[in-house]
């Protein structure tokens, strides 16, 4: 009989401890639906969940607990489009995919999702590593590991010899003939069968390279690595498991045939022609600018031995100022617009520089907050559960000191982080 009483007193207790709710009071807080900043609100979260947004400043009681943001700025958690968590850019990068073992990329990527939480990012959709992103994606999923809720594509598909080929660059001896399991199609049937695989895997999205890249140490950075054929069979299986597409596309042609094949969001749309962004507009295309990373290659390209000489050559070309005025350009025609970074060319944690570039050039900071919450939580299909700060939603917030409307660098220290109702930072 005592060991009942001992274990319900023991369960009443784990309830109570689960039941506690937080009253957050918040001087600001943004709504991406209105673009509104809304004053003196209470956020009440109770588990996981948002449970109630009151006016003014109401306080707890019992063993509930008050969170004092009365003189910060309150967010939804911000989430980016495009990152690569498995990895960081440094000069020892090339070398690294001969020396580092598996175990070794999943103890660093679980430090980069730690730095990404802790900068307000709560959501992240990964796009592209060796499949460690997948089982970290599961370990978030698990409580094990600190780090933002996960999508990702496990391994990007590509064509023999494309951006995505892990063989390329690399001695003959060591190339072999990598497949639709590695991610690499060069045909239809093959397309469908790297799609299936990557479901398979665990992957919860699909990317493919349309075209060449910059960090790849292969010549060519914009031909087209894909036939129309290929892309919409990619398509066409993705949507049979419901995933979001991503073409990774620098040249024109490329991210051409992606538009019309029916691909989600085009990563970087570096050199993306006015007659494309029309296409994009008619197909309702989201373009993912990813300005930072442009920024950053640039900056690295001019490090002696930073890159191999072919990559610096493409970086130099490729990076800085071009994907930022590309992006000022799409924008002001009415291209539809999504926030990502491609986190893992520069920094994990550095996410919110995007903000400040995508300001720079031209889009006011309301609606750039808008795309990282709102629009990203739809485009990932969880527009009722993510991106606003509302009553039933995942309590993911953020908050800053500073308005950001008024100094845009305050995104890049964010001083308060909740990931669904978990009080982070």
């Amino acid at each position: 009989m005592k060991n009942w009483i001992y274990l319900a007193v023991i369960a009443f207790s784990i309830q109570s401890i689960s039941a506690q709710k937080y009253y957050l009071q918040c001087g600001n807080v943004f709504d991406p639906t209105s673009e509104k900043w809304y004053k003196n609100k209470t956020v009440v979260v109770e588990g996981k969940r948002i449970t109630e947004v009151l006016n003014g400043f109401v306080d707890a009681t019992g063993d509930d607990q008050n969170i004092d943001l009365k003189s910060a700025y309150v967010m939804p958690g911000f989430i980016d489009m495009h990152v690569h968590i498995e990895s960081e850019s440094n000069p020892r990068a090339y070398l690294n995919r001969f020396t580092l073992n598996e175990a070794d990329v999943a103890f660093r990527a679980a430090v980069y999702a730690n730095k990404t939480l802790l900068a307000g990012f709560t959501t992240v959709r990964d796009l592209g590593g060796s499949g460690v992103n997948i089982a970290l994606k599961n370990a978030v999923e698990a409580g094990l590991v600190d780090g933002p809720r996960i999508f990702t594509t496990g391994k990007t598909i590509g064509s023999t010899g494309s951006h995505a080929d892990p063989t390329s660059g690399v001695r003959k001896d060591l190339m072999g003939d990598p497949g639709p399991a590695e991610g690499i199609v060069n045909s239809p049937e093959d397309a469908r069968k790297a799609v299936r695989q990557r479901y398979k895997d665990g992957a919860n999205t699909i990317k493919i390279t349309a075209t060449g890249g910059v960090l790849s140490t292969t010549k060519n950075g914009k031909n087209a690595h894909f036939t129309i054929e290929e892309i919409k069979e990619i398509v066409r299986t993705a949507e049979d498991y419901d995933f979001l597409t991503a073409a990774h596309a620098h040249g024109d042609e490329g991210m051409r045939r992606a538009v019309v094949a029916g691909i989600h969001t085009i990563e970087h749309g570096t050199l993306m022609s006015e007659a494309t962004m029309d296409l994009m507009i008619k197909h309702g295309t989201y373009l993912v600018p990813t300005i930072t990373a442009g920024k950053q290659v640039s900056i690295n390209a001019e490090i002696e031995g930073y890159y191999p000489p072919m990559v610096a050559a493409k970086a130099k070309e490729i990076g800085g100022k071009q994907s930022q005025a590309t992006f000022a350009k799409a924008y002001k025609k009415g291209v539809n617009i999504a926030f990502g970074t491609d986190a893992g060319v520069f920094n994990h944690g550095e996410n919110a520089r995007e903000f400040f570039y995508m300001h720079e050039a031209g889009m006011p900071l309301k609606e750039a907050l808008k795309a990282a919450t709102l629009v990203n939580a739809k485009l990932l299909g969880m527009g009722d559960e993510l991106g606003q700060i509302k009553e039933g939603f995942l309590a993911d917030i953020v908050a800053t000191k500073e308005h950001p409307e008024k100094n845009v660098l305050a995104l890049q220290n964010v001083h308060f982080v909740m990931k669904e109702g978990k009080h982070v930072k």
